[in-house]
């Protein structure tokens, strides 16, 4: 019996130290609702595999179009069988689908509208852990960590919501930042919300005990 209780009382030490050491590490991080949104400079929107474009071309009806960007990244529109979309801006394609046409259409003038929304792989914003349904979600400018919350539904009920960490490639270097979910969550705290980013990932871990 007094094994048992040694034994027990050991494990409840050694939790009790890994979540202080848990809890000094994430106290190292900055909190993401700290970097303020000023600082913060959404790029331009990337087409990405499965977004729908509307392609226009004035002034020639027949060549205008709607189109779904294929897994591989490439569309095909008349006179074009296969030209490269994603991770372009709509105007870079545009550019390049009047650098085509030119040989057919005398100074051919293109718009491409983005009519669905996906972003290339690595811009979408990825929600891993204790959500109640984790998953990538399209990033949308001026989106927040209250938006993606409601996105995969919440918080499972083993979360460790303010032990959440958003993970960002800041010029090539990757940062971490902590959350307080919980606080924004359970306590209504609005001052715990951050800015997200497109390539952003957030993880939940699961509470201890």
């Amino acid at each position: 019996m007094s094994f048992l209780l040694i034994r027990k009382s050991g494990l409840k030490l050694l939790a009790i130290g890994l979540l202080a050491l848990g809890a000094a590490a994430c106290s190292s991080y900055q909190d993401a609702a700290d970097v303020a949104p000023g600082k913060i400079e959404s790029p331009n929107y990337r087409i990405g595999p499965q977004d729908n474009l509307k392609i226009f071309v004035w002034r020639n009806p027949e060549l205008s179009t709607n189109v779904p960007v294929r897994p591989d990244g490439k569309i095909s529109v008349p006179l074009i069988e296969d030209l490269q979309a994603a991770n372009k801006t709509p105007t870079e394609l545009a550019r390049d689908i009047e650098k085509v046409l030119a040989q057919y259409v005398q100074n051919p003038i293109v718009t491409i509208i983005v009519t669905g929304f996906n972003g290339p792989f690595d811009q979408q914003v990825r929600v891993v852990g204790e959500a109640s349904s984790p998953k990538a979600i399209p990033f949308r400018e001026h989106m927040t960590v209250l938006d993606l919350m409601i996105s995969v539904g919440g918080l499972t009920d083993f979360a460790a919501g303010n032990r959440a960490v958003i993970l960002r490639n800041v010029d090539g270097k990757q940062e971490t930042y902590r959350v307080r979910l919980d606080d924004l969550i359970k306590d209504g705290d609005v001052s715990a919300n951050a800015a997200v980013l497109p390539g952003d990932v957030l993880i939940i871990p699961q509470a201890w005990f």
